[in-house]
């Protein structure tokens, strides 16, 4: 990429997205597009062409997405699957047709069937059953890197697909009703703390096993990637993480230490579990010479601070 080239970051207001703009920006990229969900509904085609009539992008990000923890992918699964595959689906054919020089398209490691062997490498895509939990996303999901290598085979084209581990930090889903695991329970511990409650109630066992990567990271992946990978180098995709995890329960004891609540931690084991566990391997990204930088306790730390300055706690 060039420091003029036009880019289009899609999904700039979300927690991937507005992480991109701000690594772009550091590396002196000054030509970059995006619009808000008000501004442009991506799930209608009509107006994704306009807007590439109009802009004709050099290169895409494509963090648009619809998403949420268990809760929201249990009430919303039609929305799941349509939102995403329609947001994609626009964007990627756009691409193709109006001559976008390379797109990445940010998946996530829910891709992989429930009881995949461990560590999760790319190859095990499609060999088992999904996790019903999160069964509409990941086919979505699925469906977009299938469509961005189908487009590669047979329209020459360099669109790329990466699959991050669960992601956090500035600008994350807050919300209890629909956020993922980290951020729901910052919102918790904190409120506790506040209200100075004896314990916080938190959903399923505490046992199964998350590994975490701290937004700034995955920015700094994509962007990496796109300047330096092709999609001959890459292959289908490539999972973005650490290669390391550990329990809900050690996350919230991690949680609780920096927030300072010394509270009970009550697990209600009624409440699903989710995939028990979830750790990419990243010895692809490895190779292609990218590795992570911000270790949890200190990516948690900055997210704390962040939400402190800016999280309204009575929305």
């Amino acid at each position: 990429m060039e420091k003029q080239s036009k880019i289009y970051v899609a999904g700039h207001r979300g927690l991937v997205g507005s992480a991109i703009i701000r690594h772009l920006q550091e590396k002196g990229y000054n030509n970059i597009i995006y619009r808000t969900s008000h501004e442009l509904d991506l799930r209608n085609q009509v107006s994704v062409i306009q807007l590439f009539e109009q802009e004709k992008p050099d290169y895409i990000f494509l963090a648009a997405a619809k998403v949420g923890g268990i809760l929201a992918n249990a009430t919303y699964p039609a929305q799941f699957l349509y939102d995403n595959l329609m947001i994609q689906s626009n964007v990627i054919e756009a691409a193709k047709e109006f001559g976008t020089k390379k797109l990445v398209f940010l998946g996530s490691t829910c891709i992989y069937p429930k009881m995949a062997p461990q560590p999760l490498k790319e190859n095990y895509l499609l060999t088992g059953e999904l996790e019903s939990t999160n069964e509409p996303y990941a086919l979505a999901k699925i469906a977009g890197i299938k469509m961005c290598s189908s487009y590669n085979k047979q329209y020459g084209t360099e669109f790329i697909s990466v699959m991050p581990t669960n992601l956090y930090g500035p600008n994350d889903n807050f919300n209890l009703e629909t956020s993922h695991v980290l951020p729901a329970l910052m919102r918790k511990i904190h409120k506790a703390k506040i209200n100075k409650e004896e314990a916080v109630t938190i959903w399923g066992s505490g046992t199964p096993l998350r590994e975490f990567l701290h937004v700034d990271d995955m920015a700094s992946a994509c962007v990496y990637l796109m300047e330096n990978c092709t999609f001959e180098q890459i292959g289908e995709f490539v999972n973005i993480g650490t290669g390391k995890e550990l329990t809900i329960r050690e996350l919230a004891e991690t949680i609780c230490e920096i927030i300072g609540f010394d509270g009970e931690l009550r697990f209600d084991s009624t409440k699903p579990d989710g995939t028990p566990r979830k750790l990419t391997d990243v010895t692809k990204l490895h190779e292609l010479g990218w590795h992570h930088k911000i270790e949890l306790k200190e990516g948690v730390q900055d997210t704390y601070k962040w939400y402190l300055e800016n999280v309204n706690e009575h929305e």
